[in-house]
């Protein structure tokens, strides 16, 4: 579904991605750990147009999408919960949902796919006329995620979504998130916190300085004694 090929991505003259090479099948899920200053999310913002790639390429379905704009390629099925969830905290949940929908025209899918993001995250039912500002941490998560379902992704990126939760909020998200994937969204998942990352992955890949230097079964990796140590603080 996703071939990222040797992509290099600067930001000014500093190299952040260092020939990265990536790929995703149609119905996994596929996670990226490492540390802070990888190239984790950088990898996600070169995939969604963001950050392009100065050399290599993103191939996405057969189709280049390696300097595209953004819009098309959200237009084409590529959808990203960014970081720090970057809602419209004055805009009420159901507008933030909607802004979600805004490149498409189908009304009665547009409700039907809000009826699916209430069904997935009930608190934001009771919250739809709350402004988006108000709500908690894991509301805004949940809120972000639902934007993005909103845009009917084939393939939904998320940058850290467990970032400044608590234990029992991450859970329900991760559960979430294997409930989207099971109905056919296919997940890249960037995530600091590699054990749930993971134990729910069919396939990851480790970065390190720019660089990807494992990869394979999640459940394999998550055995590896390199992995252990580093990520999963076991010896």
């Amino acid at each position: 579904m996703l071939k990222v090929d040797g992509i290099r991505t600067f930001y000014g003259n500093i190299e952040a991605l260092k020939g990265v090479s990536i790929e995703v099948e149609r119905g996994e899920i596929v996670t990226l750990i490492g540390a802070n200053g990888a190239g984790k999310s950088t990898t996600l913002m070169s995939i969604c147009g963001v950050t392009p790639p100065r050399t290599g390429s993103v191939v996405f379905e057969g189709t280049d999408v390696t300097r595209m704009p953004t819009d098309r390629i959200v237009a084409l099925g590529i959808t990203q919960v960014p970081e720090g969830r970057l809602i419209f905290p004055g805009l009420t949940v159901r507008e933030n949902l909607l802004m979600g929908a805004y490149l498409r025209k189908d009304k009665a899918g547009i409700a039907q796919d809000l009826d699916h993001v209430d069904s997935l995250f009930p608190i934001l039912k009771e919250r739809r006329t709350q402004h988006g500002g108000t709500l908690s941490g894991g509301e805004q998560q949940m809120l972000a995620i639902g934007r993005a379902l909103m845009a009917r992704p084939k393939l939904l990126l998320l940058d850290e979504p467990s970032l400044g939760l608590a234990p029992i909020v991450v859970e329900n998200i991760f559960e979430v998130i294997k409930k989207i994937n099971a109905e056919g969204v296919t997940v890249m998942l960037v995530e600091q916190n590699a054990q749930m990352a993971l134990s729910i992955a069919h396939r990851a890949y480790v970065l390190e300085t720019g660089k990807v230097t494992l990869s394979g079964d999640a459940k394999q990796l998550m055995n590896d004694p390199k992995v252990k140590s580093a990520y999963l603080g076991l010896d």
